[in-house]
């Protein structure tokens, strides 16, 4: 699924079922461990696959497995020269990689095709600059949850942004616009000065893909390193 929306230096692996009491790539180092000692099963099963998938993406750079640990902020800690980004929801677990010489930066994550839970999440998650085409979209074509999308978006922002910045980004600190028919969306960061110092000028937002197949919305950004 992640494959057809990244480009072709970035490797990638991905499951629809967890992979637990496997050895080899699917067993956990010592560093992962002590992190789920306390877990319980769905947090366990999660956190294996999705390292799984990591190493098996990895492993197509020519990287041998070695533990993957959240650093600050929860950003996984990549091996030198690598970025990456991994995700998972109820049914999908992924892991993006690449040789930072190739890529920038990676950002993907994956959520269920509903909509956002009641109780104004959508307005925490949206701003007023993307509620027009929100409307007309979901009235226009329901069978994707157009709200659930631009929070996937603003995930996959924030994966992409953290590493080069090191800096918070909130879901009001990004506009989001979405090609309904190309299938990609750009970010608009409105404090784009981080990322642009960050980048040597090179950014201020961020272009995306996204897909929506199997009750699931994946949305994808690699950032072509400079030349």
């Amino acid at each position: 699924m992640i494959g057809t929306l990244l480009p072709s230096p970035v490797e990638s692996s991905e499951a629809f079922d967890d992979l637990t009491g496997q050895a080899g790539a699917f067993a956990l180092f010592p560093e992962e461990e002590a992190l789920i000692a306390r877990a319980v099963a769905k947090r366990r099963n999660e956190f294996t696959t999705v390292r799984a998938c990591a190493r098996t993406a990895l492993g197509r750079l020519g990287i041998a497995p070695g533990p993957i640990v959240p650093g600050q902020r929860g950003a996984p800690q990549w091996p030198t020269g690598v970025v990456g980004s991994m995700t998972h929801c109820a049914g999908y677990r992924a892991a993006a990689v690449a040789r930072s010489t190739d890529v920038t930066a990676i950002g993907l994550d994956a959520e269920p095709n509903a909509p956002l839970p009641e109780g104004g999440v959508r307005d925490l998650v949206t701003r007023p600059e993307e509620h027009s085409w929100l409307d007309r979209l979901q009235a226009e074509r329901p069978e994707v949850s157009w709200d659930r999308l631009v929070f996937s978006a603003k995930e996959s922002v924030y994966k992409a942004w953290f590493p080069l910045t090191r800096l918070w980004l909130d879901f009001q600190d990004a506009v989001i616009e979405v090609d309904a028919e190309q299938r990609t969306f750009s970010a608009r960061i409105l404090t784009p000065e981080p990322l642009r110092t960050a980048t040597g000028g090179r950014l201020s937002g961020f272009e995306g893909r996204w897909a929506v197949t199997d009750g699931l919305i994946v949305t994808a950004i690699a950032v072509p390193a400079a030349d």
